[in-house]
């Protein structure tokens, strides 16, 4: 290291202190990590050029090692509070990172695609923006075909048959290919303008394998010049001996990269006069223009760079240009992954820090628009570019633009009030906050940064036992001997990540739970890993991080577009434009549908009526509020019956799959036609049958076929993330109708509304709100759902209020909490309604028997009394979840049943206590689950376990929570038992208002004797 005579040392100016957490996580393979604890930059001697960039950087909280970065790496934007992976020499605990070694991987948990990373050499912006509104770009003819010729390129070679009658069979197959046809569907293509584009290129494939394949007699092309190659010479010439691997899944959090590499070949190189080398490559395929430009070189050097995380001798790669056949060879030099490194730092740099802190929270300026009039036309994210632009730089006090920016800005946003840029910087920020702690909570980072016992208790697994089918591959995998039995956290349906237990091969598959058992898991995978060595102990991860809130931000991009939908719903949610309604219902239901639909009404009460006529007399959109067992399900039910009946079509939402089939599975009794939309492992058994999967299975092959199948039913049914479906690209509906409206955050319940003339939004803002993890995105108003917001429009809200769950007892707490007395029983018969015990007598004489103290049997009789709907027992001297376990132990003798009974918890690792003491065969069927879990259920008997006695009252934010309180207390229909410390739960004022109402009402409240807590 050179000697360095520092005329001036300062901190540097644009580096924002960051708290250093007190611990750093190493694990197997990224021993170089470190925090940064300090920068500086330290000027040579006077006169000299010399600049450096020194990192003062620890494994621990104590500074140990120095980095210094020159040549270049001083520009890397690192600030305090990083975490940096080092490569190079480190001599006597100083690394040295110039021009001729050593890398800095900044942030190098943020994994990056090489694709990224390339489109951000002439644009950083549009990488950073495509980061962010993922899953933005749209599709393209081009597109499509590249796709389609990849496939065509890689079946082939998994077979090893390039012939011309190979190629043209594949092709063939391809364009009846159910996704490949939604594709053509979306962009209005016909199979015939596919196959002429396809049957271009496949002389070249044939061609291509004729020189290259080492089944060829030809084969051994020579190779272009490229004396960057330190094995080749003039007479170098190479032959593809094997197809190692199709889309190669690779992760690597050593370079902070990720990509799915095109092909990964074994080649032989044949060298004049020396031995032959035998490499695994990576090949990009390129469907596009033969430019070996610097984007497609790039794209190949990042591969050879994450390679290096299986294979040490990951020296270079291919292009492959398909439309010629033409191969050409690219390194990876140091200078090369050098400068790309360099480009993923910055850009992990502007991901990792996309909000900054001065005062209050804000979004961080992007990199500047670099306005080349062509570049610019045709980029995907010029909206978001705009937007970001004018909604949230232009105010900074600093902001400065050209004139072309202004330009552009202007040309992309002007139909835009200050209103709608508010609310689009709103959302904006309140997303970027939420997915910083989603990220930090549940990213797909803790996968390598954390053991698997420390995600899953021990989700260690041997295998696997492989079938295939349409290129799904169905793995078994069994715990290995001696590992932890029971739960491994996976539930059949959750998307998972396969890795190996030494994290050599990370994200090697990824794929969808389908089975769950004690010893075993299976799964539907998009990688075949039987290839793998039997001495592979695989495990398994809940992928956390396939979605993010990219759903969210480009729903609030197309909210901003300028189109007719999108114009008026901006109209209607961020103006506040009243909504509209038509005068009589004469205009509006068809005379053949009027005997239908007036014996559709019979069945409903006034208040359901009235939300039939709202509906049916709306221009805009409808709210209708449904309170705890007002019969929600069934008056949606009934509003697609007579939507149906009058020839409306209607797209029916809701934001889980479970509540979109809980209507189906009613509306299938009545013979009403509907297509489900959504994955078959989603969706509920008996509804499988309405499905596209099993209508496609029934022969759809052509593009009429399924415009058809698109078409012909004229209610269609998805969750709010599934309206990215092909069916979206063309076909508007009549109404939409979105369930659980007031759970689902604004942005996502935005998705399926551009797609309908009208709405229905059916929820309860007193109930359950849209999850916010992040405290500061809470208080700024992320969970106000769009149903909330839009209830202040009084004219639009009708409530159904009319309940046939609860008896008169239990609905009076609900009443006395949350609705102001506005809460009716529908019937003598559902408030009355009683706890029917056959065996009460016998079991009290016996309980009488056994329990020798009278404080004892009182409250087990208290508790067990019929006349008692609502009983509280406090559990302020004895351990709480024992007295939640102990009634459901002496109902069975009752001749009440297991199922009954429901046990609500508003902590996880309550749940895991009380479903450990209630783990015996005569209770399996007792539900033991969190408030958000039980919404939109009931039980006969329900007991909500509040929380241990705590002297400070520190229950967490949970009970705090009016909603969540009204939810758990209106799930019981004939006995309602809450368990809970009194003095410690008067100290929130839902609860102390809950607990004052007992008191004034004589509900029973009893104080546990000690007894229990033995």
């Amino acid at each position: 290291m050179p000697s360095l005579k520092p005329l001036s040392v300062k901190r540097a100016s644009s580096f924002q202190k960051k708290g250093i957490p007190d611990h750093v996580i190493l694990t197997t393979g990224l021993h170089n990590r470190y925090w940064i604890l300090d920068v500086q930059e330290v000027h040579g001697a006077r006169g000299s050029a010399e600049k450096h960039l020194t990192i003062t950087a620890s494994k621990t909280s104590h500074p140990t090692e120095i980095c210094i970065l020159k040549d270049g790496w001083e520009s890397t934007p690192v600030s305090t509070g990083d975490v940096v992976h080092l490569e190079g020499q480190c001599v006597s605990g100083t690394w040295l990172i110039d021009r001729e070694s050593g890398f800095l991987v900044l942030l190098p948990d943020v994994l990056i695609s090489g694709t990224s990373i390339a489109s951000g050499i002439r644009c950083m912006r549009r990488a950073v923006l495509g980061e962010m509104f993922k899953r933005f770009d749209g599709g393209s003819k081009q597109m499509l075909n590249g796709t389609i010729v990849h496939e065509i390129f890689q079946k082939a070679a998994m077979s090893g048959d390039f012939s011309m009658e190979r190629l043209q069979l594949l092709a063939n197959q391809a364009l009846l290919s159910p996704n490949y046809l939604g594709d053509m569907y979306t962009l209005k293509l016909t199979q015939e303008d596919m196959k002429q584009e396809i049957w271009e290129y496949l002389p070249a494939l044939t061609d291509w394998a004729r020189d290259y394949l080492h089944t060829s007699p030809q084969a051994g092309k020579k190779l272009p010049s490229d004396g960057a190659l330190s094995w080749q010479d003039s007479a170098c010439s190479i032959a593809v001996t094997d197809f190692v691997d199709i889309e190669e899944n690779i992760w690597s959090p050593r370079f902070g990269l990720k990509g799915k590499i095109d092909v990964t070949a074994g080649v032989r190189i044949h060298r004049k006069g020396r031995p032959p080398l035998n490499r695994v490559m990576p090949l990009e395929l390129k469907t596009g223009k033969e430019s070996n430009s610097i984007e497609h070189r790039s794209q190949v050097i990042l591969y050879t760079l994450m390679s290096l995380e299986r294979r040490s001798d990951a020296e270079a790669g291919f292009l492959l240009y398909l439309k010629t056949g033409n191969l050409h060879p690219i390194v990876g030099n140091h200078m090369d992954r050098r400068e790309l490194l360099k480009l993923r730092n910055t850009l992990a740099h502007h991901i990792g820090n996309s909000m900054e802190k001065e005062g209050k929270t804000r979004m961080a300026p992007l990199p500047g628009i670099i306005t080349d009039r062509q570049a610019c036309k045709w980029c995907p994210q010029i909206r978001n570019c705009a937007l970001y632009d004018r909604a949230i730089e232009s105010r900074a006090p600093d902001y400065y633009s050209s004139e072309s920016q202004q330009l552009l800005v202007q040309q992309e946003s002007e139909h835009l009030t200050e209103a709608h840029l508010l609310y689009f910087s709103h959302w904006l920020l309140l997303c970027a906050l939420e997915t910083h702690t989603m990220e930090r909570k549940g990213g797909r980072h803790n996968i390598w940064l954390q053991s698997a016992q420390e995600r899953s208790g021990g989700n260690h697994l041997i295998g696997p036992v492989k079938n295939q089918s349409d290129g799904v591959y169905i793995h078994r995998f069994e715990r290995r001997r001696g590992g932890e039995q029971g739960v491994t956290g996976l539930i059949v349906g959750d998307r998972v990540v396969v890795s190996d237990q030494d994290l050599q091969l990370i994200g090697v598959a990824a794929g969808y739970v389908t089975d769950v058992s004690s010893t075993a898991v299976s799964c539907s995978l998009d990688r075949d890993l039987s290839k793998c060595s039997s001495d592979v102990v695989f495990r398994l991860d809940q992928d956390e991080g396939v979605m993010g809130l990219s759903t969210h931000l480009v729903n609030l991009s197309k909210m901003m577009e300028r189109s007719p939908p999108s114009e008026r719903l901006r109209e209607l949610i961020v103006d506040f434009h009243p909504p509209q309604f038509i005068d009589n219902l004469s205009s509006v239901l068809p005379r053949e549908a009027k005997d239908t639909v007036a014996n559709i009404l019979k069945g409903l009460n006034k208040p359901q009526k009235q939300a039939m006529k709202k509906v049916l007399l709306s221009k805009d959109y409808t709210l209708i509020v449904g309170m705890p067992g007002t019969g929600k399900t069934t008056t949606i039910c009934t509003l697609v019956r007579i939507l149906h009946a009058c020839g409306f079509s209607v797209l029916l939402t809701s934001y889980t799959h479970s509540a979109v089939d809980n209507i189906l599975l009613k509306l299938r009794r009545f013979k009403v036609g509907f297509l489900r939309l959504g994955r078959a492992q989603k969706v509920h058994p008996d509804i499988l049958a309405y499905t596209e999967e099993k209508c496609r299975a029934n022969g759809i092959h052509t593009l009429p076929e399924l415009e058809n199948l698109y078409n012909k039913e004229l209610v269609v049914a998805t969750t709010c993330m599934g309206v990215k479906h092909p069916i979206f690209s063309r076909r508007r509906f009549d109404f939409c109708i979105v369930d659980e409206a007031s759970q689902i955050s604004q942005p996502v319940c935005l998705g399926p509304l551009f797609y309908a003339q009208r709405f229905v939004l059916v929820g309860d803002h007193q109930q359950l709100p849209p999850i916010v993890q992040n405290t500061e995105a809470r208080l700024l108003g992320m969970d106000e759902s769009l149903f909330k917001r839009l209830e202040r429009k009084s004219e639009a809200v009708v409530q159904l209020n009319v309940q046939y769950r609860m008896n008169s007892k239990i609905m009076s707490l609900s009443n006395t909490l949350m609705y102001g007395g506005r809460l009716e029983c529908g019937s003598e018969r559902t408030a009355s309604a009683m706890l029917a015990l056959p065996s009460q007598g016998s079991v009290q004489r016996q309980l009488e028997l056994s329990l020798g103290r009278p404080e004892d049997l009182a409250w087990v009789q208290a508790a067990l009394e019929p006349l008692n709907p609502v009983c509280f027992l406090d559990t302020t001297q004895v351990k709480q979840p024992l007295a939640v376990v102990h009634w459901p132990d002496i109902t069975p003798p009752l001749g009440l049943l297991a199922s009954d009974i429901g046990v609500i918890a508003p902590y996880r690792q309550q749940l895991k206590v009380i479903s450990g003491l209630l783990a015996g065969p005569a209770f399996s069927t007792v539900e033991v689950n969190t408030v958000d879990k039980y919404q939109g259920r009931d039980k006969s008997v329900i007991i909500v376990s509040f929380v241990r006695s705590h002297p400070e009252g520190n229950l967490g934010e949970l009970l705090k929570d009016w909603r969540r309180l009204n939810v758990a207390i209106t799930r019981a229909k004939h006995k309602l038992l809450m368990v809970g410390s009194a003095p410690t739960l008067r100290r929130y004022a839902p609860l102390e208002k809950l607990l004052n109402h007992l008191t004034q009402e004589s509900m029973i409240s009893f104080t546990l004797p000690r007894l229990l807590s033995c």
